[in-house]
């Protein structure tokens, strides 16, 4: 595959130990930030629905806000891609529990909010987003998957992308097999040519591997415990302005991510 080329303008990420992407920044040059109140703000989202929404909504939310800030795009006309290695755990724990005991006592809102495209769904009705959507599950290569597939509707449509990719801790007997320990989400906004908003280009090239590129702690442990932190290793190229590394897109493919700074490439 030749290599593609998108341009990053804006960068959402909320996690119990991270409030934004500045926090990260800081955290790579050795301070400790303040963490994050213990819900994703989700300010977007209307009073009402903010109450009902779930974790894994408010999370998807709360970083797809703060990418699209950061870019000064209107949410309204940006298509958008939502990754999740296992959607909303709790929910779906709580499901599985209540139809093996209590059929008859399925919550018709929880379930409503269990299906894969949900965080999307709030996104675009609470942004009034009409553009393309598209939900993306791909286990632990999620956020690989989900960089594919927005990067490929930035070039095939000329046209800005917001990508989101977000997992809630698991519960109950789910948490055993998916070993997922906390949350993480963020979000990137990606365009298809450099602007007075962009921060950092990509050159994404596919490889016939998946192999993940290692982290120093604390962010090591981080990506362990989510599958959506597997997107720690871009982050941190990007809080450092440049940077190369890789990451899975497949169960047998992989993604590498060569980051370069703005300023570089327009000098060049």
């Amino acid at each position: 595959m030749s290599t593609l080329r998108v341009w990053v303008e804006g960068v959402g990420l909320w996690s119990p130990q991270l409030a934004d992407f500045a926090a990260l920044g800081s955290v790579l040059g050795g301070g400790v930030p303040t963490p994050p109140p213990a819900r994703p703000a989700a300010a977007r989202l209307p009073p009402n629905e903010r109450r009902r929404a779930p974790e894994s909504v408010l999370l998807a939310v709360e970083v797809a806000d703060q990418a699209v800030t950061m870019s000064t795009r209107d949410a309204a006309t940006l298509a958008c891609v939502f990754a999740s290695s296992h959607g909303d755990q709790p929910i779906t724990d709580y499901m599985c529990a209540t139809l093996a005991q209590a059929p008859a006592e399925l919550s018709p809102i929880r379930f409503h909010n269990s299906v894969h495209n949900a965080a999307v769904g709030y996104w675009t009705m609470a942004s009034g987003c009409h553009a393309p959507s598209t939900a993306v599950a791909a286990q632990r290569a999620s956020f690989g998957a989900g960089l594919l597939e927005a990067a490929s509707q930035v070039l095939a449509e000329r046209c800005a992308v917001l990508l989101v990719c977000s997992d809630t801790a698991g519960s109950g007997p789910l948490r055993e097999v998916t070993g997922c320990a906390q949350v993480f989400g963020c979000a990137l906004v990606l365009a298809p040519a450099a602007a007075p908003s962009s921060i950092a280009a990509l050159d994404l090239q596919l490889l016939a591997e998946h192999a993940d590129t290692p982290l120093p702690e604390p962010l090591a442990g981080w990506r362990h415990g989510n599958p959506s932190a597997t997107s720690l290793a871009l982050l941190a190229s990007l809080s450092q302005g440049s940077g190369r590394c890789r990451l899975a897109a497949s169960g047998t493919l992989g993604l590498q991510i060569d980051v370069r700074h703005v300023e570089r490439e327009f000098a060049a």
